[in-house]
């Protein structure tokens, strides 16, 4: 198996994550006592892993993986593919291995695939709202320390597009930025002679429109704007740049808001709030 995300080490996840839970790595006083002292070191385990709830699973190939890196030899088939929808009750994972390996992995597996299965089940509420309209879910940064890459790749198995990924990768303009340098088109204006190629704007206000774009603003982030704003915005701006609308955004609003015309909505939540999806994992000996 092999698993990859740009700018995700998951050989330093596995590691750290199990370390966090062993009370130090594998081999240098990081141990699961209760495994040790109850389960024979030669016991054999069977385990299924069902989602108990309606879902869309992401992360089944890190929790596989965490169960390899502690028994190479454990034998896994992994039942559905990452960003399906299931139903409540359905087997997702079957493995068979060596009974300590499968405890000790058994919580770090599961508290990931629960987390961005939860995700990407949350981000797929919101999509299919949308669906028709031609607008674009985004998600955010507001996502936890650490966990950036994973969250993200979970809003994409829900079917949302990444936002940026960081400070790095566009310029965002915003309320705090617009304060010091002293207007809207002022902060543009420096981020464009700083070489800047993509600047992203936030406006709260119609009046701020015309100075960001004249001043070399790439996109437009409408803030806080209830729809019959962003109807007028968008035809004010009539195509020069893309349209995202943000702000307040919930399942009951983001339908209005996306016939609005706006290109895409971002919503902070899908990682923020989502809740953990209900995932279990029982064994039986072999």
């Amino acid at each position: 198996m092999t698993f990859t995300l740009n700018r995700f080490d998951l050989t330093a996840f596995l590691q750290s994550t199990l370390a966090e839970d062993l009370g130090g790595p594998l081999g240098e006083g990081g141990k699961d006592v209760t495994s040790e002292a109850v389960i024979p070191a030669d016991a054999i385990f069977s385990g299924v892993m069902d989602s108990r709830v309606d879902a869309v699973i992401a992360g089944l190939p890190i929790a596989e993986a965490f169960f390899r890196y502690l028994d190479p030899d454990v034998e896994i088939e992994v039942l559905v593919a990452e960003g399906e929808a299931v139903a409540a009750g359905t087997d997702i994972m079957r493995l068979k291995g060596k009974g300590r390996a499968m405890l000790t992995a058994e919580r770090s597996a599961l508290n990931t695939v629960q987390h961005l299965t939860g995700i990407a089940t949350m981000t797929n509420d919101y999509v299919r709202r949308i669906e028709g309209t031609g607008c674009i879910l985004l998600d955010t940064r507001k996502t936890i320390p650490g966990l950036r890459v994973l969250e993200k790749y979970a809003t994409r198995m829900g079917g949302a597009q990444n936002h940026r990924m960081g400070l790095w990768d566009a310029a965002m303009i915003k309320d705090n930025h617009v304060a010091v340098a002293g207007s809207v088109d002022e902060a543009v204006r420096r981020a464009k002679e700083a070489g800047v190629e993509k600047i992203i704007c936030e406006v709260d206000r119609i009046d701020q429109i015309e100075p960001a774009l004249a001043a070399g603003a790439t996109n437009l982030l409408l803030d806080n704007m209830e729809p019959a704003t962003l109807r007028g915005a968008v035809t004010l701006i009539g195509g020069r740049v893309p349209v995202e609308a943000s702000g307040g955004v919930t399942l009951e609003t983001i339908r209005e808001k996306a016939e609005t015309g706006v290109d895409y909505i971002s919503v902070g939540r899908l990682t923020q709030s989502a809740p953990a999806a209900d995932i279990g994992l029982d064994f039986a000996p072999v």
